[in-house]
């Protein structure tokens, strides 16, 4: 149950009580406002606090990847994202100015482009029609008596001391922390964490504007020559954005920038009514720890790393639905705290990969002697051909695995799993269920028309065989009114890349494969329940 809070500034007109909250969401961008919307639409009470006076008017990141675009359609936000965004539909490669390989996306691929402070206004309306709201212009100081021993059940909540803009300092206590709060992230600060990893040695310059000429609309183009990078995204509204690496002693400007694309990129192309320029520095690092007890990091505040593949905010915004869900049943009883911890496992992991892959991304970017380029370009030249089975879904956010921890995730007999798991794009434990799959099996989708959307719960998806297999396996989980049986045929399972042998496939409330096994392998699944909500009030009888 969460505390109330403390106006512990004694010379000014006591501060009207702030009503408590099951969690406390420090940083109001994206990740944050994802985590808000996340966390209320599934009857979680949410104080959501922002050190800045406003939001931020700068477009910063801008891609939205299809794994992220089912988590908005999920949360009601897509008719207005689609509407603000437009998609990207080819990666273009070039390596001194010559065309090198194009990367078409498939329609269930395709990213959209929305800047992020459109992505903010989004969500932010979401929020509102939510029943939440920001609070802005609260920062914060300190935890005072932080329990830095990680064991959520040590405590039963974390006291927050936080600065208000007219220098009210307030304490307020709340069960749960998510640090949403960026790169320089307070909350990261305050727990003790470090933040590992390294800066790029070159800066880049970016520069927002129109153009006077002819580039593509629907594309990202990528020009790498031994003098640097030079990348060149659509936004809406006729805006492009120039993205380059920074020569040693330039400032960025239109007309640098304008150089650039004239030397190393399209030429032909005249920069005008420049939108927003900027400089900086990209890094790679991830925080040591994801979880202090009950604190939690999200998005920037526990990794950043470089733009390339614009992978960076859908992370973060899927960190936010991975933490949400689980707080969630955790508050609500219906799971034990031990859920909880599976975050950091699962999130250090991808951050991980991410930091990794868009690192590989940026060198070769910047690779300069002739032999270096010449074999990163025989490598884009064979990737090119099977790109569409590999690469592209993991971009869009699709082959991200949660690596099972525990036997039980998987048969007790896996043969009949062989020959699926080595299909391109096979669907195993710990990936994300295919979008349309999800919806047909109810977990996932976007709201019915007169009535709010409920988001899903647990599922275990049947595949019959034999007729009493179902019925086994139903009844191994009748005590589990919170969880769904739903039947899945075996020729629309092996068309998802399923196994289609008979057995079930367990799915956790965002989607995600959480364990399979076959006819003989009920225990497993009740094995895997208790895992992850607890014992249940009664044993059923499970015939033998």
């Amino acid at each position: 149950m969460p505390l109330t809070s403390e106006d512990t500034t004694s010379d000014r007109t006591p501060r009207t009580p702030v009503e408590p909250a099951d969690v406390l969401v420090v940083g109001a961008g994206p990740v944050g406002l994802t985590a808000a919307c996340e966390l209320i639409r599934r009857g979680v009470s949410v104080r959501l606090i922002d050190r800045a006076e406003q939001a931020s008017p700068f477009p910063k990141a801008l891609l939205l990847w299809p794994r992220t675009l089912d988590m908005l359609d999920d949360m009601g936000a897509l008719g207005a994202t689609r509407e603000a965004g437009i998609d990207i539909t080819r990666f273009r490669y070039f390596s001194s100015r010559e065309p090198l390989t194009t990367f078409t996306f498939p329609d269930h691929l395709t990213p959209l482009c929305l800047p992020q402070n459109e992505t903010e206004r989004v969500l932010t309306d979401r929020l509102h029609e939510l029943g939440g709201h920001i609070e802005r212009g609260v920062r914060l100081l300190a935890f005072d008596g932080l329990d830095f021993s990680g064991d959520i059940t040590n405590t039963d909540g974390v006291t927050a001391i936080l600065e208000h803009r007219d220098g009210t300092v307030e304490r307020y206590r709340t069960p749960f922390v998510i640090g949403s709060d960026g790169a320089g992230s307070a909350v990261r600060a305050q727990i003790g964490t470090g933040f590992s990893g390294s800066t790029y040695e070159s800066a880049f310059a970016l520069v927002d504007c129109r153009i006077e000429g002819d580039l593509p609309t629907d594309e990202a183009l990528y020009y790498q020559s031994p003098q640097g990078a030079l990348v060149i995204v659509a936004l809406p509204d006729g805006v492009f954005r120039f993205f380059s690496s920074l020569p040693p002693g330039e400032k960025v400007s239109v007309e640098l920038l304008q150089r650039i694309a004239d030397e190393q990129g399209p030429g032909g192309v005249r920069l005008v009514d420049p939108v927003w320029e900027s400089v900086f520095r990209v890094h790679r690092r991830h925080a040591d720890d994801f979880q202090r007890g009950r604190v939690f990091l999200a998005g920037d505040a526990a990794h950043v790393h470089s733009p390339a593949g614009g992978q960076g905010l859908n992370t973060g915004m899927q960190d936010a639905q991975n933490l949400a869900w689980k707080l969630a049943a955790v508050l609500d009883g219906r799971a034990e705290p031990s859920l909880l911890y599976t975050y950091q496992h699962e999130r250090q992991d991808v951050a991980r990969q991410v930091v990794r892959d868009t690192d590989i991304q940026t060198r070769g970017w910047m690779l300069k002697h002739p032999l270096q380029t010449a074999a990163r370009d025989a490598a884009f030249r064979t990737l090119e051909p099977v790109m569409d089975r590999h690469y592209l879904p993991v971009m869009a956010g699709y082959r991200f695995r949660y690596t099972p921890t525990r036997s039980t995730q998987e048969p007790a007999w896996p043969s009949s799993c062989l020959i699926t798991q080595r299909r391109p794009g096979a669907v195993r434990v710990g990936h994300a269920l295919p979008r349309g799959l999800a919806v047909r099996l109810g977990v996932g989708g976007p709201e019915e028309e007169g009535r709010a959307a409920t988001p899903p719960g647990w599922t275990v998806a049947v595949v019959p065989g034999a007729p009493e297999v179902r019925d086994d396996l139903t009844r191994a989980v009748a005590d589990r009114p919170d969880v769904a049986v739903r039947a899945l045929a075996a020729d629309e399972a092996e068309a998802h890349r399923l196994c289609p042998a008979p057995g079930y496939h367990l799915i956790r409330p965002d989607g995600y494969v959480a364990a399979h096994g076959h006819g003989a392998d009920r225990i497993r699944l009740r094995a895997e329940l208790t895992a992850h909500l607890g014992a249940p009030a009664r044993e059923p009888v499970v015939a033998s």
